[in-house]
């Protein structure tokens, strides 16, 4: 197997994983007392123990210095609590709320939230390109939270709310953590992240009655969280290693896909026309933001001479 193809098939599967743990936890809160709380605490405190553990025997002198470290240590707290928290909490409220393939297809409108972030701090216009992933991006949201009807809503306002904030909570947590991924290793950030925020969530765990659940349950809770969270994130952030970002981040088109064909076929969900047109606008924006589109525009001016 070629490196290309590893990097291919490991971005598959870490993406793959992350959009069938979203139609495990619709399937879980279709059934169960559980709460969007509960099961963020023990994903976040079970994979950011597990994934800090991995991090300590591979390069124990990042974790330790990340921790020492008083400014990279406040801008740790500040992507636990703004970023990697925040994410987890409101995609899970999404799904709760709506469903998995909706929650997810919403947190891609993070793209467009960059775009605005950067295009107001360098108070520049932006691209081109950005403008016409925009309308692409809100073309999609339309006929996503309307069904092509503007006199009725196939969301309901808080599923909407919820959805939004999972897409401006995904921006802040790929944008905010840049200068500590540039010095430490991911799984170190991602986990001391995870673990941090899974302490601070803990007293839902004691306040909360333990759901009643079943065998299936259980197993689809170990599912979110070695499968869907620390696997899921391993496989992914290693096809960086063969591929390149751009690659990596068309290839994270399999989570909605994933997400939503598990949810129809398995979890009765019912997709219309326009929200299946406005699932697949939203992901062509992200699709056109990974495009390296000077590389090629250079090809193309090759081929012309």
């Amino acid at each position: 197997m070629t490196k290309s193809n590893k990097g291919i098939l490991l971005a598959i599967c870490g993406a793959s994983l992350w959009g069938a743990s979203g139609a495990g936890a619709q399937l879980i809160f279709s059934h169960t007392s559980m709460t969007a709380s509960w099961l963020v605490a023990v994903r976040l405190i079970f994979a950011g123990l597990i994934m800090t553990a991995i991090g300590l025997v591979r390069n124990p002198g990042q974790t330790k210095g990340l921790l020492t470290n008083r400014g990279d240590l406040g801008i740790l707290i500040a992507f636990t609590f703004l970023g990697m928290l925040n994410s987890q909490f409101t995609y899970m409220k999404a799904v709760q709320t709506s469903n998995a393939p909706t929650a997810t297809v919403i947190q891609y409108l993070q793209p467009v939230l960059i775009i605005v972030w950067f295009t107001l701090r360098n108070r520049a216009w932006p691209r081109r390109l950005d403008i016409l992933s925009i309308t692409i991006a809100l073309v999609g949201t339309f006929f996503l939270v309307t069904g092509g009807h503007l006199n009725s809503l196939s969301l309901t306002p808080i599923a909407l709310f919820w959805g939004l904030m999972c897409a401006l909570a995904a921006a802040i947590y790929t944008v905010l953590p840049q200068g500590l991924l540039s010095r430490y290793d991911t799984l170190t950030v991602c986990g001391l992240g995870m673990l941090i925020g899974g302490i601070c969530m803990s007293p839902v765990l004691v306040l909360t009655p333990l759901p009643n659940m079943t065998a299936l349950d259980w197993g689809t809770l170990v599912y979110i969280v070695i499968f869907g969270t620390i696997l899921a994130y391993t496989l992914f952030l290693s096809s960086i290693n063969y591929i390149s970002p751009a690659v990596t981040g068309m290839l994270s088109a399999f989570e909605p896909l994933v997400a939503t064909t598990l949810a129809v076929a398995f979890l009765g969900t019912k997709l219309t026309a326009a929200s299946v047109l406005g699932s697949l606008l939203i992901i062509l924006c992200t699709l056109i933001q990974s495009l390296p589109l000077k590389r090629i525009l250079d090809l193309l001016h090759l081929a012309k001479h």
